[in-house]
This record gives structure tokens, sequence and C-alpha cells, in this order.
């Protein structure tokens, strides 16, 4: 390429708006991984230009994400080496709502905006949650296997009898949006719903018959518990062997939030010993779970790879999310899913953000 084209070329990246996309979110061959990830949005402005960026032993790269203004994250982590000193970078937008990858004390300290995507997760988490529960309830693993088995094992369908829900207890650890929304899924059940998360006003739930009680109480009377807490010290084996011990012994517990919120080698003495009758898990504490870990070979638990509410609807709506955040900060305005407000009282993000509003508009 003559000097001069490859001069207009670097011209033309600087003056653009330039997103960077984890590499993840390209196969191989180039395709997308997953084309319900609309990025025509994105492609159709003029003024933005999108580049694939790989990631260097699991997370992103200071010297990769240099002339970038927004970086959009599927499974790469993003820390203090990720952070280019270029200045340029605005926004880190996590691809879903988990934001455990992402050093956000880090981001807030150099000006960097971090978001999530919560409207996009909402309904297929919950659903998630609910497909949990009535399969644990209706023993549907077990009758699985009865019936692979054919006539050896078809008459032994009499010892998995299902669990009737309108007299059973749903508890729900943690009433955010994924939260309230499998509350909101229960209603039609005629379950009893309890819940516990010391940040919500009882008022919020009020409509839906839903009594906030302790968490003590939740454990103790709970026949399915959902966990939907973020991963923070706060939450860290929450669900730990003196809870787990403290439940039914005929009690389930569903966790679709993050593995290391329960404590997994007590919740393998508690599914082995028989302190709760089983689990529905879509996280771990190591990820991918080893193929030797003894939680694995347990038959009372149903387990999915961290992937049971992904839907082309789930994906769609967590790329959308991401897209109008990666818009709003082009045009200088604060993006919905704000993670750390404490950036927007940071000089450098703000003098960032009236620079992109100087030259994209912020209307």
């Amino acid at each position: 390429m003559p000097p001069n084209a490859r001069l207009a070329n670097a011209r033309l990246s600087n003056d653009r708006f330039r997103v960077a996309l984890s590499g993840d979110f390209r196969r191989p061959d180039g395709s997308p991984a997953y084309p319900m990830f609309d990025l025509g949005p994105l492609e159709a402005d003029p003024d933005i230009e999108v580049v694939h960026v790989d990631p260097v032993d699991g997370h992103l790269p200071a010297d990769r994400l240099a002339g970038f203004d927004a970086a959009i994250l599927l499974v790469p982590r993003f820390d203090a080496r990720s952070i280019p000193d270029d200045g340029r970078l605005a926004l880190v937008a996590r691809f879903g709502v988990g934001y455990d990858s992402v050093d956000v004390d880090a981001c807030t300290a150099a000006g960097i905006a971090v978001a999530i995507t919560p409207d996009g997760v909402r309904r297929p988490v919950a659903v998630a949650i609910v497909t949990y529960l009535l399969a644990l309830a209706g023993r549907l693993m077990a009758k699985d296997r009865l019936t692979r088995g054919g006539p050896a094992t078809w008459h032994q369908r009499s010892d998995h009898m299902g669990l009737g829900l309108t007299t059973r207890t749903f508890a729900q650890l943690g009433v955010g949006n994924i939260g309230m929304e499998a509350l909101r899924l229960l209603q039609p059940f005629g379950m009893r719903l309890i819940a516990h998360d010391p940040y919500i006003d009882p008022a919020a739930v009020a409509g839906l018959g839903v009594e906030m009680v302790g968490i003590d109480r939740l454990f103790a009377e709970a026949d399915f518990l959902s966990v939907s807490v973020p991963l923070n010290p706060e939450t860290r084996a929450i669900v730990d062997a003196g809870r787990l011990r403290s439940m039914k012994p005929s009690a389930y517990l569903i966790n679709t939030a993050r593995g290391p919120v329960v404590d997994q080698a007590a919740l393998t003495r508690a599914l082995t010993e028989g302190w709760i009758a089983g689990a529905g898990l879509d996280v771990f504490e190591v990820e991918p779970c080893p193929a030797d870990d003894p939680l694995l070979r347990l038959d009372n638990v149903i387990f999915s790879p961290h992937s049971l509410c992904w839907t082309d609807e789930c994906f769609a709506g967590i790329g959308a999310a991401d897209v109008r955040a990666t818009l709003a900060v082009k045009r200088g305005t604060v993006p919905a899913g704000l993670v750390n407000r404490a950036v927007l009282d940071n000089p450098v993000w703000q003098t960032r953000l009236a620079g992109l509003a100087r030259r994209f508009g912020a209307g």
C-alpha cells in the first residue's frame, strides 16, 4: 500500500469511533459465532469502525485496545493490564449481566464506563430458573433414564413420583431484574413465594404476593431455592455448609448466577449425604467444570454449561443492549446498564465524554 494511502487510512481510523469486539464473537473461519447479535446499527454508521480483537491468555491486552473508543466483551477478562495508555477507551460493555471478569475499580479510576445488559437477560434467565424448577419437581432426568432403559427400567416409574407445586414454597435469594422476573413468571403456579434481598424495598414485590423474609428463614422454609445474586465479596459462598444444612432434606437448590456464590464442596457433600434432595446448576466454581469433579457423578443434579438461558432471543437482546450502550457513548451520553456510576464524577470520564459529544453530536 502506498505511504499516502496508509496515512489516509490512519487518519480515517483516528477520526472514526472505533469499537473492539472480543475475538470469540467470530468462528475460526471468520463467520459470526452468534448471528443473532445484530451489528448492523454499528456497521451502517459511517463514523464507526468495528474490529475483532483477540485475547492473550484469556484477557484483552492494552496494546491491542489502543486506538479504540469502546470494547464489547464476551468471555475474555478485562483488568488493569487491559487499559491502554492513549486515554481513548471510554466504554467496556459486557455481553451479559455478570461483570466479575472486569476490574471495575481499575476502569473507574481510568475514566472508563462499564456497562452490562440487564434487559437482555431478564426474561431468558428467569425462564431458565423455571425450567429447572419444573424439571426437578417432575423428576424429569430420572424419568428420561427410565424410559431409555426400556422394559428393564420402565416399571420403576412409581419410585420417582414428582412434586406438585401448589403446596410448595419457592424461595428467591436476590430480587434484582432476574429474581423479580422469576417471581412474576411463577405467580400462576400457585406456590408460596418468599424472597430475601437486603437492598430491595418490600413494597416493590408486594403486588406479586411475595413475602420478604430473613435469609435464615429463606433457607429453612424453601422447597425450591433459587440464587440470583452478583458475585462479589459479600455474596461469595453465601450458600455455605451451614445454610445448606438448614434446608429441608426434600428441598432443591437452583443456581443460575455465578458458581462461587455457592460453596461447591459443601454442596457436593449436601447432595451426597442427603442434606437436600437435589439441585439444578448452570454455573460452577471453575468453568469449564473438570470432568473428574465428584459433583458431576451425582444423579440428583441437573447440569447445564453456563448456557441454559442461551437462546436466539437472549443473545439478540443482549447484543442490542450493548449496541445501544455503544451508540450512547459515541454521542457523548451516559449508557444504560452502567455498573460503575462513580465514573460519572471522574474528570477523565467527563472530559472524554465531552470530547465524543463534540466529535459526533449528543443528539
